[in-house]
C-alpha cells in the first residue's frame, strides 16, 4: 500500500472485476475502501479455484480493503448506506442505473444526502446511446467494440481475447476518472462529481486509438492499422519454440536484416523511407518468419539484445511464475499479514520515488469490518446486534 490518498474515503457498492479492481487499485494508493457486499456476498467468492472460502478472482481484486456486508433492499441496510454516504467522499458501483435507481442510490439522490460526494458508476454503455439498458459483460463488450472481430481481417473467425480485458480497461479509466474529480473537487469545482464509465464506449477508444488509422481523416477512410494487422506479426517460430522481435526503426531493420544474411532487401528502393518501409511490413515480417528457424531461441535472443533489437521469449503463463527478472522485483511478493493459505500475490506495480510503502491488508472474509464499521457509523453494539439478528448485516467469525 502506497499512501498517498490517506485520508480519501471510498464507498465501493460492486462486484467481481470492474469496480472491484478499480476500488483495489485505489485502496493500493492509500485511500480508505469500504467494500459494501450483499449479505450472500460477493459472486467472485465463488470463483475457482478457492481457499478458505475466497475464490482467486476476489483475491487478486480486493486487497487493502475494508469489508461489511448488507441487505441493501432493507430498510435498515439502506440508512446504514445513508450513514456511509455522509462520511465518504467517492461513492463506486458497477450496477446497472437502473438497480442503483431501485436501490436509492442514483446520482440525484446520493447527491442530496452528500452534495460534495463524487459519483462514479461503471456501467456497460453511456447512458445518453441507445444501447443505455443492456447488460454488459467482458465477452459482450469485446464483441460490441470489434476486439473479437479484429480476427476477421487476417481471415480468421472472430474470438475472444483470453483475458477480461473490458473489464479491466474500464477500471483503469474509473481510477483516472474519480482522480480527477478529486483534483477538481479539491480546486473548488462541483460540476465534475459526476462519473460515468461505460465499458463499451472505453474499449471501442482504446481498440480504435491505432486502427482508426485512416478514417481519422476521411470520412470514407478505411479502418485498420496495418502493421499491426498484417499476418506475419505474431510470435516466430524458432530451431526449438517460440520468440517475438520487432525491429521497428530503420536502423534496427538494418541490423536484423544484417544479420539474417538478407542484407539484399537494403537494396530495394523502398526501404530508407519510414512511409514506403511501412507499405512493405508484410514481407518484411516474412522474413522474419522465413529465417528464424535456422536458429535456436537462446542464440537468437542473445543475438537480437546485442544489436538492442527488441525481442522476448514467449512466456507461457507458468513461466512468469519464475521469471527472473519479477524475481528481481519482488513482484509477487505476500505481506506478513496474509493468510498462509496465499502464496502470492500480484503488486500495485506503479512505483513511487522516495515514498515509503505500507503493509498490505489481505482482502475482507465477507463481512469482516462489519461491527466497527457500523460503530464508527454511530450504532451501539446492541443496535449491531438486532442488525446483525434480523439479517440487515452480516458479521464474520474474524470480524
Amino acid at each position: 500500500m502506497i499512501p498517498l490518498l490517506a485520508g480519501t474515503r471510498i464507498l465501493e457498492l460492486s462486484a467481481v472485476v470492474m469496480g472491484p479492481f478499480a476500488g483495489q487499485i485505489l485502496a493500493d494508493l492509500g485511500a480508505e475502501v469500504i467494500k459494501v457486499e450483499p449479505i450472500e456476498g460477493d459472486v467472485a467468492r465463488a470463483s475457482q479455484p478457492s481457499a478458505n472460502g475466497m475464490g482467486a478472482l476476489y483475491v487478486n481484486n480486493n486487497r487493502n480493503k475494508r469489508g461489511i456486508a448488507l441487505d441493501l433492499k432493507s430498510k435498515g441496510g439502506k440508512a446504514i448506506v445513508e450513514k456511509l454516504i455522509q462520511r465518504s467522499d467517492v461513492l463506486l458501483h458497477n450496477m446497472r442505473p437502473d438497480a442503483a435507481d431501485r436501490l436509492g442510490l442514483s446520482f440525484d439522490a446520493v447527491a442530496a444526502i452528500n452534495p460534495r460526494m463524487i459519483y462514479c458508476s461503471a456501467i456497460g454503455f453511456g447512458q445518453r446511446g441507445r444501447y443505455r439498458g443492456r447488460p454488459a459483460f467482458d465477452d459482450v463488450i469485446q464483441a460490441a467494440a470489434g476486439l473479437a472481430g479484429i480476427a476477421e481481417h487476417n481471415g480468421e473467425d472472430p474470438r475472444f481475447i483470453p483475458t477480461i480485458l473490458a473489464d479491466k480497461v474500464g477500471a483503469l479509466h474509473a481510477v483516472y476518472g474519480i482522480l480527477a474529480a478529486l483534483v477538481a473537487r479539491s480546486n473548488g469545482r462541483q460540476d465534475a462529481l459526476r462519473v460515468e464509465v461505460p465499458m463499451f464506449e472505453a474499449l471501442t477508444s482504446f481498440v480504435l486509438n491505432e486502427h482508426l488509422a485512416a478514417a481519422t481523416f476521411q470520412e470514407d477512410g478505411k479502418v485498420g492499422y496495418s502493421r499491426v494487422l498484417s499476418p506475419d506479426r505474431r510470435p516466430y517460430r524458432t530451431r526449438d519454440g517460440w520468440i517475438a522481435v520487432l525491429p521497428y526503426t530503420g536502423e534496427q531493420w538494418r541490423r536484423f536484416l544484417i544479420e539474417a544474411g538478407r542484407a539484399d532487401v537494403l537494396d530495394q528502393p523502398w526501404f530508407h523511407q519510414p512511409d514506403s518501409r511501412h507499405a512493405h511490413i508484410d514481407y518484411l515480417y516474412s522474413v522474419i518468419a522465413s529465417v528464424l528457424p535456422q536458429r535456436a531461441s537462446a542464440d537468437w535472443l542473445e543475438t537480437l539484445s546485442r544489436l538492442d533489437i527488441p525481442c522476448s521469449q514467449v512466456n507461457r503463463l507458468e513461466d512468469l511464475l519464475e521469471d527472473p527478472h519479477l524475481h528481481d522485483v519482488d513482484f509477487f511478493h505476500v505481506g506478513e499479514r496474509y493468510p498462509s493459505t496465499i502464496k502470492r500475490m500480484l503488486p500495485q506495480p506503479v512505483v513511487f520515488g522516495g515514498v515509503a510503502p505500507e503493509a498490505d491488508i489481505p482482502p475482507p472474509a465477507l463481512g469482516e469490518d462489519t461491527r466497527i464499521v457500523l460503530s464508527e457509523c454511530g450504532y451501539s453494539q446492541p443496535e449491531i446486534d438486532d442488525l446483525l439478528a434480523k439479517g440487515i448485516a452480516r458479521g464474520s467469525n474474524r470480524s
